[in-house]
């Protein structure tokens, strides 16, 4: 049973390293969207970022409810 808590360990760590990955990507994309929006470069406005939030919500979501799962069965056996 070991395991079980090694991997929720592991998704849990998963999902917090993704949603730091998520801000991250947002933050440079939107600062970059909205220089070149500035400058006349793009056609896009700079909210059109925040889709990537999409993608992201959704594997940090199967990562949390994984890692929750596992960390269930850890404690039954």
């Amino acid at each position: 049973m070991k395991k079980y808590k090694i991997l929720s360990y592991i998704f849990t760590a998963l999902a917090l390293i993704l949603s730091h990955l998520m801000c991250i990507t947002i933050a440079y994309d939107y600062a970059s969207m909205l220089w070149c929006g500035r400058y006349g470069l793009n056609s896009a406005p700079a909210s059109v970022v925040f889709l990537l939030i999409i993608p992201y919500g959704i594997a940090i979501l199967i990562c949390a409810l994984v890692a929750y799962l596992l960390h269930r069965k850890a404690k039954q056996g």
